[in-house]
């Protein structure tokens, strides 16, 4: 019996029970395996260096944004070449008086404070006694900015809200330029007839 008992507490050189020094021992190996075993990471890396991810949904929207953006852009250029925002081919415009008296060419979109030209053609029947008058609404003269005319008239008479000009002329085909720098932006009307004739009557949209 007590050979029995003198077994069951067998202790180990350092004065541990040899049970629990086999179960410590267990316990420090598996938290040294846990310990040094590698973090994995389950996204790629670029070059061993960054980590990175990828978002398939965010990609085709970004994608369509940038297609659409460059489209607006596209068609800004587009619209600007043909003249939508001034100085182009659909920028121009011509009005004519169904009496023949006027044919006015001029720029449907002008740009503010930039000079441009418009022109107006005086037919056989607006010639009489050797001179040609033409009546000019004061639009055109303030708010689109008549610098100057040519040819320089003979006389200029304000009144009726405008200017009637008195041009020498003697024979067909005449005309006169007004040279344009507009004020402001905005829209505004332009007017002009010759007494006794037809009137012609547009908007110009002045641009920034």
């Amino acid at each position: 019996m007590e050979r029995s008992a003198s077994s069951s507490h067998q202790t180990s050189p350092n004065g541990v029970p040899a049970g629990r020094e086999f179960s410590g021992e267990i316990q420090t190996i598996m938290a040294s395996t846990t310990i040094n075993k590698p973090v994995e990471d389950s996204i790629a890396k670029v070059n061993d260096e960054i980590a990175v991810g990828s978002d398939p949904d965010f990609q085709r929207r970004w994608l369509r944004f940038e297609h659409g953006l460059w489209a607006v852009f596209t068609l800004i250029v587009v619209l600007d070449l043909l003249g939508f925002f001034g100085r182009g081919y659909m920028a121009k415009g011509t009005a004519r008086t169904n009496d023949g008296t006027l044919d006015v060419q001029y720029d449907r979109v002008e740009r503010y404070s930039t000079p441009s030209i418009m022109t107006v053609q005086f037919g056989p029947s607006a010639i009489r006694d050797g001179k040609v008058q033409l009546w000019v609404s004061e639009g055109v003269i303030k708010s689109l900015g008549a610098q100057r005319v040519v040819p320089q008239p003979a006389s200029s008479v304000v009144g009726q809200g405008g200017i009637l000009y008195t041009f020498p002329a003697t024979s067909p085909p005449f005309s006169a330029g007004f040279q344009l720098e507009p004020t402001s932006p905005g829209m505004f009307e332009m007017a002009m007839r010759v007494p006794g004739g037809e009137e012609v009557r547009r908007k110009i949209l002045v641009m920034p």
